[in-house]
């Protein structure tokens, strides 16, 4: 199997990771790019003595690294609203801190891959995703809509949610009700299933909102093919089903950092 077909599973969790990191999908896809690029022109230098999920991620890490304080990636003419909360954000916080909270949180590596990533020691990757999990709670509180037809789910993610100290707005089940209840009660962030009690699809529902206010939206589901296709705009915050609660807790922490909403005051 050729080094571009190992590689190829594990590109749109990549695309993920580099939205995550920037809060930008235009701008995440930039960085993946670089790295796609970087591979083909050296592909002796890629890590061949690890998993290569892990060498990709390694490399965009190397490429992340060396262009992050850079300009030539970017376009200064073209910063969105995102990128000037989370750029004020990350004045209160340490780089590494939010790359360790998403590696471990959201990519699921472990603290010791997650050291090899940021070449840190794995007792310092704890300390960073301590950090990143407290300085992120101390910036920012939501009030949530949870829209989820498996109540034991449902259940669990409204403790989630509630143990990080924001406010349940409600629960719905449906598209219709999930419109409803936003419109009534106005949230500040939206957890939301694809697959919905009456056939109705939280993807529906996730855009009839978006259409009367903008609002940070995650997606939970066991369907994540369904959002990464690469073929029209994607959600920067995508949880797969079965899903651990340090992962839900990462995305809503990573939302809600780049929320105008609850922007930290320059």
């Amino acid at each position: 199997m050729s080094l571009g077909q190992q590689l190829a599973p594990h590109l749109p969790f990549l695309r993920r990771y580099g939205r995550a990191l920037t809060g930008s999908q235009s701008h995440g896809d930039k960085y993946v790019r670089a790295t796609l690029e970087a591979i083909v022109a050296a592909p002796e230098e890629f890590p061949r003595h690890v998993d290569p999920r892990l060498g990709l991620y390694r490399t965009f890490q190397a490429i992340w690294g060396s262009t992050n304080n850079d300009d030539h990636l970017s376009d200064p003419g073209d910063v969105d609203d995102q990128e000037a909360v989370a750029r004020a954000r990350l004045a209160r916080m340490t780089p590494l801190s939010r790359q360790a909270l998403l590696l471990t949180a959201m990519e699921g590596f472990t603290v010791e891959d997650t050291a090899y990533l940021i070449d840190v020691s794995p007792s310092e990757v704890e300390a960073l995703v301590a950090d990143a999990l407290s300085e992120i709670e101390n910036q920012t509180r939501a009030r949530v809509l949870i829209i989820e037809d498996e109540p034991i789910i449902a259940m669990d993610i409204e403790t989630i949610v509630r143990d990080l100290g924001h406010e349940v707005t409600g629960v719905a089940v449906t598209r219709d009700e999930a419109v409803a209840l936003a419109m009534d009660d106005r949230p500040g962030l939206v957890l939301a299933d694809i697959q919905l009690a009456d056939d109705s699809s939280g993807i529906d529902a996730v855009k009839d909102i978006l259409s009367e206010f903008q609002v940070p939206v995650i997606f939970i589901t066991a369907f994540p093919e369904r959002l990464l296709t690469g073929e029209r705009p994607e959600p920067t915050f995508l949880i797969t089903k079965p899903f651990q609660r340090s992962t839900v807790k990462a995305a809503i922490s990573q939302a809600l950092f780049f929320d105008q909403s609850t922007a930290p005051v320059s």
